[in-house]
């Protein structure tokens, strides 16, 4: 516990860069979203495991494409309490907005990341805390070929920090055909030679209530609040452009054993 609460009170800080970085000249933009999440981590044995997620993302709740994100990797428990990852992620972007990214066009994005995660409890509440490190490959519209051609694929580096909450509702412990509350909050940051004034990527903050079926089922609803700055700035005013993004995140967790 020693490593969780400092944790918290950085994670604290990092919230506050936006407003402490806020400028008079910027870009405001408002949406409603409403995300659709499937994951699943699916054991290989005592310590491995593959996982698979697929997340549908939408604006004006379930009306627009916002994007949609394909992430497949390979998990290792370590300790008890420490697991490592790593994996692929695939991404597309569609125009959304009255400041869109993909004005030009719906653009793919190419991820490789390793992750650490950190589980934890205080009294009837568990905590995962989780470093996840992002390689980076943003296309124009239409993006095909080696990654290494620059005139196509944009390279960025990312670092993102999460802390999840989970609290059982029915009982000292979470139990099957039971009620939790649940939530977290992840900053992301950039870094890297390329950048400068958008160290800050965006932040998300969730949190709502979740029903576990049975140990490998669980389905969660929760608010979803993300502030997010482009990376690049308004093309007619050059100011940085923020979006606020209000609305739902539904989950489905299911996990399989494949390998006994």
């Amino acid at each position: 516990m020693k490593f969780l609460l400092p944790a918290c009170f950085v994670g604290s800080s990092l919230l506050a860069l936006p407003a402490a970085a806020q400028q008079v000249n910027r870009i405001d933009d408002f949406n409603r979203i409403g995300w659709f999440v499937y994951e699943g981590d699916h054991a290989l044995g005592p310590r491995w495991t593959i996982h698979t997620e697929a997340q549908v993302r939408r604006v004006d709740f379930v009306t627009d494409w916002q994007q949609l994100l394909l992430r497949g990797g390979l998990g290792y428990q370590v300790l008890p309490r420490l697991k490592l990852g790593g994996g692929y992620t695939y991404l597309s972007t569609h125009p959304y907005g009255k400041h869109p990214t993909a004005d030009a066009g719906t653009y793919p994005e190419h991820r490789f990341y390793e992750d650490v995660t950190l589980s934890d409890t205080l009294g009837r509440v568990s905590l995962a805390q989780r470093v996840r490190l992002e390689q980076r490959y943003v296309g124009v519209p239409g993006a095909a070929g080696p990654l290494s051609n620059s005139e196509v694929w944009q390279r960025q580096n990312r670092i993102r920090y999460q802390l999840a909450v989970e609290f059982p509702l029915q009982g000292s412990t979470l139990d099957d055909h039971e009620w939790y509350l649940t939530g977290f909050d992840e900053v992301f940051l950039n870094f890297g030679r390329e950048i400068t004034a958008n160290v800050f990527n965006q932040n998300r903050l969730a949190g709502g209530v979740g029903y576990r079926f049975q140990e490998n089922f669980r389905v969660e609803l929760q608010f979803l609040n993300q502030i997010t700055q482009h990376y690049d700035p308004d093309p007619a005013t050059k100011f940085p452009v923020y979006e606020f993004n209000n609305g739902f995140r539904l989950g489905v967790s299911y996990n399989l054993t494949l390998i006994k």
